[in-house]
């Protein structure tokens, strides 16, 4: 049975221009919801049609040139040459925008092998000029688009001159894969998501959280949607702003009054009114006071008494990771009023990915509860004398604090002979570059040796293990470039890459910059969202909850790891947050498996019922 997909409607904004012969536009028609379909007629030509309330058109798939360069921001631009008309789309949820596209080609593409209708049998036809849908995207379709593709690809050459000319029967590369697919308990996610509830996932490390952020944020219309995350460097990754800079209030130390005029000041207000979706990733960093004073401001400028305002929140993170800066006693989002008013459909992410043993994974859920028998104390001893380097590369020593890494680093850069070399970034506008020192992962100036361990910040190639935490040493330079033997085998000529940062007023500043750091050291802060194939951490001076958690679960299995002096008293668990989960699982563990992780009101259910069981809950199962 082959699989199929329907990706022949796209709502979203539509411009539609008339033109002259000479290219002015004659008359233009705006809508900020239409709904774009792909359909044919009885002949199997194919149309585009534009229904809303301002317009209801239908053109014809021909000599159509299509401009998607910018499809992975919500925009793409139909030229139709012979009908003299141009259709922009915009505002358009990402993924469905590329995949409608991708049909699109799909279908044109497989409609010139189609018999073709007489031209003299058309204009006989007396039967209603109806038009239908197209069928969906089935893998027959993909597989003759590709067969296709390939018999007409004799060169590159050739290639090229055929999409310069625009034609309907120009061939051209493109890719029919998304982001990559989903497993069921993420789709049920992105179910809940796009049914307009508000929804918080969570889960341990590995379990595919940003993967379907990505997703999550690909699949809402862009205009209405701010994704945010409570520190710059996790908003960098999921291409947002830090919470903090959307909202407008500063740190939130100040009283809800002075925070209410800091939002008010237009760049703030313009963010809180137009944002529908309110995505939030590490929410566990978010303190309690700070969210419950970002619900309040909601509803004030929105002038809606809903919680939020209105709009829906997505939040995910894992709160058994690292816990916000504060000194409260309620320091956790999920202990606010606010939390509780929003009443969240809560999804605990159970499958993990990062790693496939399950010793490891078993050792890894018990440390992030704060609960290890002497079995697996013994196991993580005994990676203190494996060898884990290997063709040159050391393994990362994970800190505590940023600063000793960065001493770590320093001394051991210093100690290597030959010449260095300095690569400065540059900054677009220059301004930026405080902005973009918190919200990059890469620094403003980065000095080189020959024999300087590094780790690649950037995915280049994942089909070659060159991949954000891929570990590597400096071999040579070549015209000025580093070139990176890395642990995978792979030999890379490393180039400057670019990290564009959203501002709150919807602008855009980057910096470009080698996607390489120093890598004999590392913050176990800096570390999360990293998977590291050569890792050493010494963790006697954890000093907050989840950060021995956080650390071993960088590594991909025990033989790539080396745990120093380790003491079962460095690793332990928040009990309010064992209690908020506690909740959750308890919810879970009256229902189907498979079903939905949701809670109501409540994080905190009666503790008789709840410690019986806590330790047979899917909470620390595998799959």
């Amino acid at each position: 049975m082959n699989s199929t997909h329907d990706y022949s409607t796209l709502t979203c904004c539509c411009t539609l221009e008339w033109l002259d012969r000479n290219g002015t536009v004659k008359r233009t028609v705006r809508t900020k919801t239409g709904i774009v379909t792909l359909v044919r007629n009885e002949f199997r030509d194919l149309f585009i049609t534009v229904a809303s309330k301002e317009t209801n058109q239908k053109l014809l798939l021909k000599g159509v040139v299509i401009h998607k360069k910018f499809a992975s921001e919500g925009k793409a631009t139909l030229k139709f040459s012979d009908l003299l008309v141009n259709l922009f789309l915009s505002n358009a949820p990402p993924t469905q925008l590329t995949m409608f596209l991708k049909a699109l080609f799909v279908k044109m593409t497989n409609s010139l092998s189609s018999p073709k209708v007489p031209i003299r049998d058309k204009l006989l036809s007396v039967r209603d000029q109806s038009v239908q849908d197209v069928s969906p995207l089935s893998s027959k379709d993909v597989q003759r688009f590709k067969n296709s593709q390939s018999s007409q690809d004799d060169s590159k050459k050739r290639l090229r001159e055929e999409e310069s000319k625009g034609s309907q029967g120009s061939q051209k590369k493109i890719c029919l894969q998304s982001l990559g697919k989903l497993t069921k308990e993420q789709q049920e996610v992105l179910d809940a998501v796009m049914s307009g509830a508000n929804v918080f996932f969570t889960g341990s490390a590995g379990t595919g959280k940003s993967f379907l952020l990505q997703h999550l944020i690909n699949s809402l219309r862009p205009d209405v949607t701010c994704a945010t995350a409570s520190t710059g460097s996790a908003a960098c990754l999921i291409g947002g702003t830090t919470l903090h800079a959307f909202a407008g209030i500063g740190d939130g130390e100040a009283t809800v009054e002075r925070c209410l005029q800091l939002a008010k000041r237009p760049v703030s207000l313009q963010n809180w009114r137009k944002c529908k979706h309110l995505i939030i990733d590490e929410i566990s960093m978010v303190e309690s006071s700070y969210f419950q004073k970002l619900e309040r401001i909601a509803r004030e400028l929105r002038s809606f008494e809903k919680p939020f305002g209105g709009i829906q929140l997505i939040v995910c993170g894992d709160f058994l990771q690292l816990p916000p800066v504060s000194k409260s006693k309620n320091k956790f989002c999920f202990m606010s009023e606010a939390w509780q008013s929003c009443h969240f459909s809560t999804f605990y992410l159970q499958e993990v990915h990062r790693q496939s043993d399950s010793n490891f994974v078993s050792i890894l859920n018990s440390v992030r509860l704060g609960s290890l028998n002497d079995e697996m104390v013994e196991t993580l001893r005994n990676t203190e004398t494996q060898m884990i380097e290997n063709k040159g590369v050391l393994a990362t020593r994970l800190c505590c604090h940023t600063k000793e890494a960065k001493m770590i680093n320093d001394s051991n850069l210093e100690k290597l002979s030959g010449e260095s070399k300095t690569y400065e970034a540059v900054d677009e506008p220059s301004s930026a570059s405080r902005t973009l020192d918190d919200c990059t992962p890469v620094e403003s100036k980065l000095t080189l040796k020959i024999g300087a361990q590094v780790m690649l910040l950037k995915n280049v190639s994942v089909s070659q293990g060159l991949v954000n935490g891929a570990r590597g040493v400096v071999a040579r330079f070549e015209k000025g470039a580093p070139v990176v033997e890395f642990l995978c085998g792979a030999s890379y000529t490393v180039k400057a890459e670019k990290w564009p940062v959203k501002t709150p007023n919807g602008g855009v500043v980057s910096r470009r910059q080698l996607p390489l750091r120093l890598a004999w050291a590392f913050s176990i802060h800096k570390s999360q969202g990293l998977t590291l194939d050569c890792v050493e951490m010494a963790l006697e001076k954890t000093f907050e909850a989840g950060q021995a958690y956080v650390a071993l679960s960088r590594a991909k299995s025990l033989e790539s790891m080396r745990v120093i002096n380790f003491n079962a008293k460095q690793v332990w668990a928040d009990q309010d947050v064992l209690e908020f989960y506690r909740g959750i699982a308890s919810d879970a563990n009256r229902r189907d498996l498979m079903a939905p992780r949701k809670i109501g009101k409540s994080f905190a259910p009666q503790k008789k019922k709840v410690t019986k069981s806590f330790k047979h809950i899917p909470l620390v199962s595998i799959s």
